[in-house]
């Protein structure tokens, strides 16, 4: 619900950059305000629960969600449809249906597309998790699974989150939950990047994961795992960070410090799943000051990746809080998108476009 003549404040809450005479009009969507070298992009959502409510595939089935997409955004990430689960309902049959549409929508668009995801502990259909498989099936099934996905949108995504969520909070590798390093063995991650390699050669791989925001366990156990990969030659190219945030967490500071120790191992960054949840107040509605606190978010971890030369791709996750993954789970907390639910654009909309529109002569050059 849109609190009434909440987001006209709370838009002047938002720092607005002066517009000196005579200069030429800022531009009105996302996409045309970046700069050279960033494609900003959105999650397509394709259908989910919502309230304990299921709400259809809105990419097909919602005409105001679809001019959004197209318009605003010059990349596209398949929130859910390039999942094992949705890919594969059995062992010996592929679903691509959802997938290639979100494909065809982005090239009729101009978007490129991130892939996502090919190894992950979570969202496994149950056949796969319950097959009480061999380890040598189920290294054939990861290697065929990433050769046939891969291999048919090759020249189509480019790139890939290989690896999503493999290490936990304290940065021990998920041996327990993750069915391919626990039967598998860790040496499985190398061999999937390897796979992917193989299956498209110009795609760009990267690890993915929620909490590696700012420099601590977690995303120091990645940038230990890819120094050892990298000096095996292993083709990794990027590390991304979710950045699912929450205003009672904080903004995590030194985002921007911590992507450039990863450019610094000549990793491409990216901000791969940007929202920011909040604690509603009785009765539903994100207050004034919740909304100019959740546009300085926003506007900062674009900053951040600005501020990284390597950080080449900024993707939001999801448009309306009525297609968000949120309230299913954190059911106190919502609002974490830069769309009301009819597609008015919230202040944290406002923020990004005049945070790209300031960068639009150029951008980071130098990590120093």
């Amino acid at each position: 619900m849109k609190p009434l003549h909440l987001a006209a404040t709370a838009v002047a809450a938002v720092m607005l950059l002066p517009v000196p005479a005579h200069a030429a009009p800022q531009p009105s969507t996302l996409r045309d305000a970046a700069p050279d070298g960033l494609v900003v992009g959105s999650a397509a959502a394709g259908g989910g629960h919502h309230e304990d409510q299921p709400y259809p595939d809105p990419i097909s089935s919602d005409q105001a969600y679809r001019d959004v997409l197209g318009r605003e955004f010059s990349s596209l990430s398949p929130e859910n449809q390039m999942k094992w689960e949705y890919v594969r309902p059995t062992r010996e049959t592929y679903d691509f249906a959802a997938a290639d549409a979100i494909v065809d929508f982005a090239a009729q668009h101009g978007q490129v597309v991130r892939g996502h995801t090919l190894l992950w502990h979570s969202q496994n259909p149950e056949w796969l998790e319950n097959g009480n498989f061999s380890a040598e099936e189920l290294r054939a099934m990861l290697r065929e699974h990433i050769h046939t996905v891969v291999g048919r949108y090759a020249g189509r995504v480019q790139q890939w989150d290989v690896a999503n969520e493999i290490f936990d909070e304290s940065g021990t590798l998920r041996t327990t939950e993750n069915i391919w390093i626990r039967e598998l063995g860790p040496g499985i991650i190398a061999d999937a990047f390897r796979w992917a390699h193989e299956a498209d050669p110009n795609a760009k791989l990267f690890f993915n994961d929620y909490g590696v925001e700012s420099d601590n366990a977690k995303s120091d156990a990645y940038y230990a795992l890819i120094q050892d990969l990298l000096a095996q030659g292993v083709p990794v190219h990027g590390f991304s960070a979710q950045a699912h945030l929450d205003l009672d967490d904080g903004f995590p500071a030194d985002l921007a410090q911590n992507l450039r120790r990863f450019a610094d191992l000549g990793l491409d960054t990216a901000i791969t799943e940007l929202d920011v949840r909040m604690t509603l107040p009785q009765g539903g509605a994100p207050t004034e000051q919740q909304l100019a606190e959740q546009a300085d978010f926003y506007r900062r971890a674009l900053q951040a990746c600005l501020d990284v030369s390597s950080c080449h791709s900024f993707t939001v996750w999801g448009l309306p809080d009525k297609y968000s993954w949120v309230p299913g789970t954190f059911p106190d907390q919502g609002a974490a998108t830069i769309y009301w639910d009819d597609f008015t654009p919230k202040p944290a909309h406002h923020a990004l476009l005049n945070t790209l529109s300031a960068n639009a002569s150029g951008r980071a050059t130098s990590e120093g």
